[in-house]
């Protein structure tokens, strides 16, 4: 199994190069990155985590900023959005940022996405998209970006995204990045399933075919319905972000489910609190060392 770390990347972390480097000598095979342009001060929706909003959330820096930091200073670890919110950036912007970022750094990156949980945000950066519509957009921003990619002269034309006959370049290093998406319930479970490369859920927000929270459900709803599409439920690997400390039962009941790398949190989601992310890696190894391939 692979595994993965996700820094919280806010300006009082590790360096995201220092942080890329110590991760690829250690042996991990991503560096993952979340992101939040922006928080809006008045905040209808409900964290996700189920507690107060993490002071971290509203502090990350530009993920891929951070990301082209990280390949300067290394030469094989994968670099990942986890994740990136497609749907508050331009369309072209994006595919040009992310096209550029994998050719630079051959071919290394993973475009982790998300439709996103926070109602104000999206409203602020795309006001055109309803959010009980995000999840349509989303198919829509995929098929944009992949048109980008790959057409010598893209186009493209859907309710959410429009744009001419253009020369879009540079192209990605391998044609394509690959897209991974992290929708962890049932409708994004089934986005997921319809035109994802990857599959990169929160191990905690997973539920299973009868709504119960499993990660062994999740993922038995999310082989089920890549089957009902068609697709071959090993073509499409799984990234499972887990927000507990790794023991070596669990590891060995997720090689078991098929789970194809594992991405560590952080310690801490807050801003404030020491960074402890090096000593945390270091009290993971004697667990990790055994499964990391």
């Amino acid at each position: 199994m692979k595994i993965g770390y996700l820094g919280l990347n806010h300006i009082g972390c590790i360096s995201p190069g220092t942080m890329a480097k110590e991760l690829e000598d250690r042996g991990f095979d991503s560096f993952w990155v979340p992101e939040h342009s922006h928080l809006p001060v008045a905040l209808e929706s409900q964290y996700p985590g189920g507690e107060d909003l993490p002071s971290g959330y509203a502090h990350m820096m530009d993920p891929f900023v951070s990301l082209a930091m990280a390949s300067e200073a290394t030469s094989t670890i994968k670099l990942a959005t986890g994740i990136c919110l497609v749907l508050e950036h331009e369309v072209l912007d994006l595919a040009n940022t992310v096209a550029t970022l994998d050719a630079l750094s051959g071919g290394r990156v993973i475009l982790g996405i998300g439709v996103g949980w926070n109602a104000e945000e999206l409203a602020n950066s795309r006001p055109d998209v309803p959010f009980k519509k995000r999840f349509s957009a989303t198919r829509d921003r995929v098929g944009a970006l992949r048109a980008a990619w790959t057409q010598d002269e893209a186009s493209y034309s859907s309710h959410y995204d429009n744009f001419q006959p253009s020369f879009i370049y540079p192209k990605p290093h391998n044609g394509l990045v690959p897209i991974a998406m992290g929708q962890a319930g049932p409708v994004g479970i089934k986005h997921s399933a319809e035109y994802a490369d990857e599959w990169c859920p929160i191990d905690i927000s997973l539920v299973g075919v009868s709504g119960e929270q499993s990660v062994e459900g999740g993922i038995a709803l999310f082989h089920r319905e890549l089957e009902a599409v068609g697709r071959d439920p090993k073509s499409v690997p799984i990234s499972l972000f887990t927000w507990t400390r790794p023991k070596k039962e669990r590891l060995e009941q997720l090689e078991k489910l098929g789970v194809h790398r594992l991405v560590l949190t952080p310690p801490s989601m807050r801003r404030e609190d020491d960074d402890q992310s090096l000593k945390f890696l270091d009290e993971c190894e004697s667990v990790l060392e055994e499964f990391r391939t």
